[in-house]
């Protein structure tokens, strides 16, 4: 494809692998959570060109990516990666940082003890509260 030519935003984010469905990429245009060039777009119909740079939320992330060609077809993952530079690329190590901390493991009782009172349970809770 020349560089002259153009192609619909939802159908190049779904050929880039961002979203799995061309539905799902296109209500994310539609919520008006993605950026073009800098400008809010709100319509999956807006056409997208080697050059542009695309701004929007995936899960916790904010993806900044650079256009770099057009998509002829929705290829394995390895060929989509060309499609475009990931300009603020997710770091292995922030996945784990961003996470909320799991509840702490349940208190020991023991065996036959039956479940706890209410009173136990004011007592667990302000233990816990103490530690944090």
């Amino acid at each position: 494809m020349s560089e002259d030519e153009t192609q619909r935003l939802d159908k190049w984010l779904w050929c880039a692998r961002f979203f799995k469905s061309r539905g799902l990429a296109n209500k994310m245009v539609g919520a008006g959570r993605l950026r073009l060039s800098g400008k809010v777009v709100a319509k999956a119909h807006q056409l997208v060109r080697p050059g542009d740079v695309l701004t929007f939320p995936q899960g916790p992330h904010i993806r900044v990516v650079k256009v770099l060609f057009l998509a002829e077809r929705r290829g394995p993952a390895p060929e989509a990666q060309t499609l475009f530079e990931d300009l603020a690329p997710i770091e292995a190590g922030a996945d784990k940082s961003d996470r909320p901390k799991a509840d702490p493991a349940p208190a020991q009782r023991d065996p036959g003890a039956g479940r706890p009172t209410k009173r136990d349970r004011r007592l667990i809770d302000h233990l816990r509260s103490a530690d944090e």
